[in-house]
């Protein structure tokens, strides 16, 4: 055999090895499985991408949005709060906030602040923010504050808003 007839048939070889693999038939390589119809076989697809039947529908798109209940007081709250910040970037989906740098009044010290809310519920624990200053992050005293102040606001607008 020839250099060329070895390259040749290890081409063919390697094709009809890769062909038969993508072939349909059992996984298991028994029997076909029984198809239970009571259950939707797309969604089962569709919710883990194991029982894709096709290279493009392993590779398909899924759902992957995240939807977070944010709490309406503290979101409003926290933009009231920070009001003297540029905002860049909202997503009342996700329940996130993100600020460029500005001085708050009287102040003389630039801030830019990262706010999340990620529970519905008018708590400590739904509300985290981050700030950072030109030289760093800010203190823990001064991120406390914040977290107090736009708590307290929200309380306040909860409380107007149950009077109507």
């Amino acid at each position: 055999m020839t250099p060329t007839s070895i390259l040749r048939l290890f081409a063919v070889t390697t094709v009809v090895a890769a062909l038969s693999a993508c072939g349909g038939g059992s996984r298991t390589g028994g029997a076909p499985a029984e198809v239970d119809p009571d259950i939707d076989s797309d969604a089962a697809r569709a919710s883990d991408g194991a029982g894709a039947e096709t290279i493009w529908e392993a590779f398909g798109r899924r759902n992957t949005e995240t939807n977070v209940a944010v709490n309406k007081y503290i979101w409003s709250a926290s933009l009231e709060v920070l009001d003297f910040l540029p905002v860049q970037s909202v997503d009342p989906f996700t329940g996130v906030i993100i600020t460029g740098f500005g001085r708050p009044p009287g102040g003389g010290r630039s801030y830019r602040a990262t706010v999340l809310i990620n529970d519905p519920a008018l708590d400590a624990r739904s509300l985290n923010v981050s700030l950072q200053t030109q030289g760093g992050p800010a203190s823990a005293a001064t991120v406390r504050a914040v977290e107090d102040a736009i708590l307290s606001r929200a309380r306040q607008l909860r409380i107007a808003d149950n009077r109507l």
